[in-house]
């Protein structure tokens, strides 16, 4: 009896793994697919992200009231998003077709943010299983931040960045339908 548990054990971690793995690699290619602009989904796009980012930075500065350093995680971690934002939309490779503006994110971004939520996911799940056992104050500060504060900062991250990302996708859509026009 005790084999079949740890076969049938076994088999459920490796098919959670896989299924890790399945959703990291569609995540990759869902980012890097060509995509034709629209006015709606770009406004539907930055609303719902900008309602997600003052929800979370709302979040966590509540929860600073418990975790001293949340909040200013979450500010970093957005700040860094927003920066590579920024890149992702220089990055971005732009066509104007009869049929509509046609975008193709970066494929070195999409992976640096697919890799960002798999090093989250292995960090924590290391950070759950190896306690510390040294003094703290000898080892460097993002081995001694909480799994929670890594967590807000890289959430932060990936928010700022579609933040700045959906933005930059509702400027250019306008300003190429202004082309159109005139």
């Amino acid at each position: 009896m005790p084999i079949i548990v740890f076969a049938l054990l076994l088999f459920v971690l490796l098919a959670l793994l896989g299924v890790v793995l399945l959703s990291l690699a569609l995540r990759y290619r869902a980012g890097t697919a060509r995509r034709l602009a629209r006015r709606w989904v770009a406004t539907l796009n930055l609303c719902m992200t900008s309602f997600s980012a003052v929800f979370f930075i709302s979040f966590t500065l509540l929860l600073s009231f418990w975790i001293g350093s949340a909040f200013r995680f979450s500010l970093i971690g957005m700040g860094v998003g927003g920066i590579l934002g920024l890149l992702g939309l220089a990055l971005t490779r732009w066509e104007s077709r009869p049929e509509g503006l046609f975008y193709t994110p970066s494929r070195w971004l999409a992976f640096i943010i697919v890799f960002a939520i798999a090093a989250r996911v292995v960090y924590g799940w290391w950070h759950a299983t190896h306690p510390g056992s040294s003094a703290p104050g000898h080892q460097h500060w993002l081995i001694t931040a909480s799994g929670t504060q890594l967590s807000l900062a890289v959430a932060a991250g990936l928010i700022g960045y579609y933040l700045v990302y959906s933005i930059g996708v509702r400027l250019r859509f306008r300003w190429y339908e202004q082309c159109r026009s005139s």
